[in-house]
Order: structure tokens, then sequence, then C-alpha cells
């Protein structure tokens, strides 16, 4: 058996194989409230060893993006708890996403009363689709003040227990792809003069309080993050001590005991490739589960898996078409090359639920 299929062990938490279901945004999150479509979603694809979910604000002001769900409210706890207990029904484990969209949002996308904030009043670049206007230009955030970032810092933990409450096995902070904590790791979006800007140090600070913080809350056993170096994702552009900022991360994740590192190399995607070297030194400063994930094939998973790179292979879109990817590649049934594109962001089933498993 390929090494991709055997059980492994994250944590505590026992896994019936390698795979794992990358998150990927999908906004069917009517209101922001998971729903019973979602639930389908999910309990479709519960073959994988680990689901992670799409990304999901633990705060209002986190909704960047139209109809992405959240887990601040009482409603959208329950909401989850459909997703959850269908995930488990199948015998599949299942993680949330906390993805803070700081700048990368439109103030059309948020509630009353929520706003677009950032470590710097720094817009990125590009546009943003909002149900209310069609394409708009990404705008100016406010600088968080000091308090705010306290603030956020306490909405991460108070959504870490919400996610115990729904079901969850457990978190995944989004450290990557230009959201809010990646936005305080790189001087394109942080140029901040107290403690949480200028030196690599100053930078990492909030990610590194978040990480302690959700730890703190409901067990370092239970949180993980995903981290993009070189990803480029909404102007999160290569810097001069881009190396040295993952590396002190990497080791002071260690140092916190956290989960796994969820490792994305963007290039498949059109963003500059990771260095080989980069991933070697998280691997060698990670003590505990590295995923990687970006463009893999059965073929290289079993590489890296074999090699000692990574411990499990997260796939991303062979998932929103394959429903049964992981039987696909058990079985060695072609996949499926029908990918509804037009889609991959509207409110229905269509492009969501409606692909077919495979059969003879």
């Amino acid at each position: 058996m390929k090494t991709l299929f055997t059980p492994y062990k994250l944590g505590n938490i026992e896994l019936k194989n390698r795979v794992v279901m990358a998150p990927m945004t999908r906004c069917r999150a009517t209101g922001n409230i998971p729903n019973d479509l979602i639930a389908q979603y999910y309990e479709q694809r519960a073959g994988a060893g680990l689901i992670i979910t799409e990304g999901c604000a633990p705060s209002a002001n986190g909704l960047g993006y139209a109809r992405i769900p959240g887990i601040f409210s009482e409603a959208q706890v329950e909401g989850w708890r459909k997703s959850t207990e269908a995930v488990h029904r199948k015998g599949g484990k299942i993680f949330v996403q906390f993805m803070h969209a700081g700048r990368m949002g439109h103030q059309l996308n948020l509630p009353d009363g929520a706003e677009l904030v950032a470590p710097s009043a720094i817009a990125a670049p590009g546009q943003m689709y909002t149900d209310a206007g069609g394409m708009m230009d990404l705008p100016i955030p406010r600088a968080m003040t000091a308090e705010e970032i306290i603030s956020a810092r306490e909405e991460f933990m108070k959504a870490a227990i919400n996610a115990i409450i729904a079901g969850f096995d457990g978190v995944e902070l989004h450290g990557a792809n230009g959201y809010l904590l990646e936005q305080f790791l790189s001087p394109h979006s942080n140029q901040r003069t107290d403690s949480y800007g200028g030196s690599v140090k100053n930078r990492c600070r909030f990610i590194l309080e978040v990480v302690e913080a959700v730890g703190r809350a409901i067990g370092m056993d239970k949180t993980g993050i995903r981290l993009s170096p070189y990803g480029a994702g909404g102007g999160m552009l290569p810097y001069p001590e881009i190396d040295e900022t993952y590396s002190y991360l990497a080791t002071e994740l260690d140092k916190l005991g956290i989960l796994y590192i969820h490792l994305v190399d963007h290039s498949a995607m059109g963003a500059p490739e990771v260095p080989v070297a980069t991933k070697q030194t998280i691997r060698e400063k990670l003590h505990k589960t590295l995923i990687m994930a970006g463009g893999y094939s059965l073929d290289t998973a079993e590489r890296d898996l074999e090699s000692g790179l990574a411990d499990l292979i997260a796939f991303g879109r062979p998932f929103i078409n394959n429903p049964d990817l992981v039987d696909r590649m058990i079985h060695n049934h072609p996949l499926s090359s029908n990918l509804d594109f037009n889609n991959f962001y509207s409110s229905g089933v269509e492009g969501y639920t409606d692909y077919p498993v495979y059969s003879l």
C-alpha cells in the first residue's frame, strides 16, 4: 500500500489516511451562516483523512468576501455543527480554518458595524467581487490600534472555543494567502513603528500571540497553522528577509508546541516557487507534523512522504470535482476533467455538490 493511504496519528487524532482536503473558499454561506448545502459538500469528501474547511471568519471584521462563513455567533456555531456531524458520521476528521481577511475585503461585504482593518493603512492591489456592487477596487483599510490588536487576538481565541463547541476536531489559523496574519508578517503591508512592526521578531509577534492564545484556549494539540512563503497573494511579494522570517517563525511555533504547519507552495498557480531550502529549513525546525500542499500528484505526494519532507499531503482543486478523490487514487480510477470554473464562487449546488463519484 502506498504511504499516502496509510493511517497517521496527528497528535491525539487518528487519521484513516494521509490525504488532507485543503481549504478552499466556495462562498456558499448565505448570510455568513454555514448551511445544509455546506454540510453535504464536506460529507461527500469525508474520504480524506483530514478535511480543513474553507476560510471562516473569527469576527465580523474578518468577513472580507461575499458569502464566506463565520464562527462568532450562535447561529454560525449551530450551522457548523451540521458539517462536523456529517463528516464524523463518515469516519472523517475536520478542522476549521480561521481566516481574518484584514485588508483583503470590501466594506460592501461586511455587516453593519464591521470595519476593514489591517496592520497599516495600505491597500492591497486589485479588485474584489461584491454581491451589492460587482467588482470593486480594494479600499484602504484602517490601521489597527494597539488595543484592537489585543481585541483581535481575543476574537481568535473565542472563535477557537466556538469551534470545539461546534464539534470540530481542531482549528487551523490562516497565516497565508495575504490575509491578516500574513499582513503582519510582510513589510509590504506592515509598516508599523510599535512592537508589532519593523524587525522580523516584531512582525512575527501578532501571529505567535494568536497561536499561543488559541492553544491556551483549546489545547495546542488542536491548533495548526497555514503558511505560504513566496505566495504573492494579496500583494505579499518576496522581501529580503523572507527566509529569515519563516525560519524564525517555524522555530517559535515549534517552541509553542503547535500541532502542525501547513506549508503551501503556490507555484502551480503562478506564484514564485518556494525554494527547496526553505521547505527543508521548516522541516528541520518543526518537530511535529508538516503538511505540504501545492499542485501534488499521486507520484509527487509519495515522493515527499517517502523522503520525510512531508507527513501529510493536501490536495485542493482535485477535491472539487472528485468528491471521491481518495477512492479514485486508491483504485487507480481516472480523475474527472470536468471542472465548472464559472461556479467556483456562486451560491448554489451547481459546481459544488453536483459532481458524481466514479462509476464503471
